[in-house]
């Protein structure tokens, strides 16, 4: 086994289409939080991922752009962070959209979330920090194969008090949260990245 660990790249995908939702901004405060040795970087945007239809995906052609620059990204990153918000009780329609997309097996019969590691944390405005939205999705990366981190779970609540707007910037207990979510991760990530000898 190497004595040096590789470097570990996270992708981080916001399960809201608002630029400055309150879980594209905890994604941000994540990429300056990540442990040394691993690099963070959020995905521009999943809005231009269009609602999942087999047509669509057979004709293969215009349209599907959003979808292969997403394939793309999961596929070059040793992990995969989510963080979404929590819609009517339920997980938001365009996570489950993309994770609907990046569930599709390509020509040779390889799937991007095949034993992907995940993560998934939320925030919200509301008193339940996301709980009900975390355990569909849960439920629904469990059917596509990946390796979701079981703890620690990380739910914030009352959003709009956890930010400082003017200083764009999560409170100092949401950071520490976040911390040890990202280094539980990285912990993660190790165990099913392929060894070196």
């Amino acid at each position: 086994m190497s004595l040096i660990d590789p470097p570990i790249r996270v992708l981080a995908l916001a399960g809201s289409l608002r630029r400055d939702s309150y879980n594209r901004r905890l994604l941000e405060t994540a990429t300056t939080l990540a442990p040394s040795g691993m690099t963070l970087e959020v995905h521009d945007t999943i809005a231009d991922v269009p609602l999942f239809d087999e047509d669509l995906e057979a004709a293969g052609g215009r349209g599907l752009e959003g979808v292969r620059r997403l394939r793309d990204a999961v596929a070059a990153a040793d992990g995969l962070l989510i963080a979404t918000p929590e819609y009517n009780q339920s997980l938001p329609g365009v996570v489950k959209n993309a994770i609907d997309w990046l569930s599709r097996s390509d020509a040779n019969g390889l799937g991007v979330l095949d034993a992907k590691p995940v993560a998934i944390i939320g925030a919200t405005t509301g008193p339940w920090g996301t709980r009900l939205a975390q355990a569909q999705l849960r439920q629904t990366l469990a059917a596509t194969g990946c390796r979701t981190l079981p703890a620690p779970m990380m739910f914030v609540r009352g959003a709009s008090q956890a930010f400082d707007v003017a200083n764009a910037r999560y409170d100092s207990a949401t950071q520490d949260k976040l911390r040890l979510v990202l280094e539980a991760f990285q912990a993660w990530i190790r165990l099913t990245l392929p060894r070196t000898v």
